[in-house]
């Protein structure tokens, strides 16, 4: 896996041998068209964040910053090598994610959520219903999901668009201006 484009374009990703399932390249190529200048200088959350292959991408295109939350140790100490490796800086921090989202303060402008799979659907809701917590005013929370789990937004976010990629599914959400 490759960051596709921006400051790092092209730089090799190492994956987790087992427990995760990155995005496909043509659905993040995808994504990050459609986010195109939200990134520039946004605060980033990627949750279940695996290899970083998000946010390192949010990275090379202009955010600001970014934290990593991953709960798997081993998945953890690979994400920190991909960070060191693409140089462009964010923060590890190895938690459940529902710890981090209660213990967490900062406002993000975009938060990553790709959890994994075999999470059910009011498992991820009820992280999406924390994310309230940590999501700026007009900030975008992006969900990665198989197509048969479908999550219904919380009522401080708005669906603004929905792409499927095989059998998954990513669907941005949007917190209105307060």
């Amino acid at each position: 896996m490759r960051i596709i484009a921006g400051a790092a374009k092209g730089r090799r990703l190492k994956t987790p041998k087992a427990g995760t399932r990155p995005m496909t390249g043509r659905a993040r190529e995808s994504l990050f068209s459609i986010l195109g200048g939200r990134l520039a200088e946004a605060r980033i959350l990627d949750l279940y964040a695996g290899s970083g292959s998000l946010g390192l991408e949010a990275l090379s295109r202009g955010a600001s910053g970014v934290v990593f939350v991953e709960k798997d140790r081993a998945a953890s100490v690979v994400l920190s090598e991909n960070v060191e490796r693409v140089g462009l800086g964010g923060r590890v921090r190895t938690s459940d994610v529902r710890s981090f989202l209660r213990s967490e303060y900062a406002q993000y402008d975009v938060v990553f959520l790709d959890p994994p799979y075999r999470d059910d659907d009011a498992e991820v809701f009820s992280v999406l219903e924390l994310v309230d917590g940590v999501l700026a005013p007009g900030g975008i929370v992006v969900l990665h999901r198989q197509e048969r789990n479908v999550v219904d937004p919380p009522e401080f976010l708005r669906s603004v668009d929905e792409r499927r990629y095989g059998d998954a599914v990513v669907t941005m959400m949007e917190r209105e201006n307060e």
